[in-house]
């Protein structure tokens, strides 16, 4: 049986407040190009969960990326598949729907 991977969690409110006090932070987007249309976090990247697992290049394993959705679920997906193969992610619980911040 395969053991659930533990995968770090962080609150909208938590990387609002990095975000305003000047860190650099890698936030990738998980939702559909639709979902885009209503705002993103300033600064994040768009890759859609279908299409993360080919999109890897894209990706540093020496960074830390911040993973987001609507609500936190298909973050938490992407979450586990990156680390996974080895990238170091943390999943915004909540998603975009606790975001209260500036959108893009």
């Amino acid at each position: 049986m395969k053991t659930k991977l533990k995968i770090n969690e962080v609150k909208p409110f938590d990387i609002a407040r990095q975000l305003k006090s000047g860190e650099n932070l890698n936030i990738i987007d998980v939702r559909e190009e639709n979902e885009i249309q209503t705002g993103k976090i300033l600064g994040a990247k768009h890759i859609p969960l279908g299409e993360i697992l080919t999109r890897l290049d894209e990706l540093d394993k020496e960074k830390e990326y911040i993973m987001v959705c609507r609500s936190g679920n298909r973050s938490g997906l992407a979450s586990e598949w990156l680390t996974e193969k080895g990238f170091k992610v943390k999943n915004m619980v909540g998603g975009m729907s606790n975001w209260e911040s500036e959108r893009k």
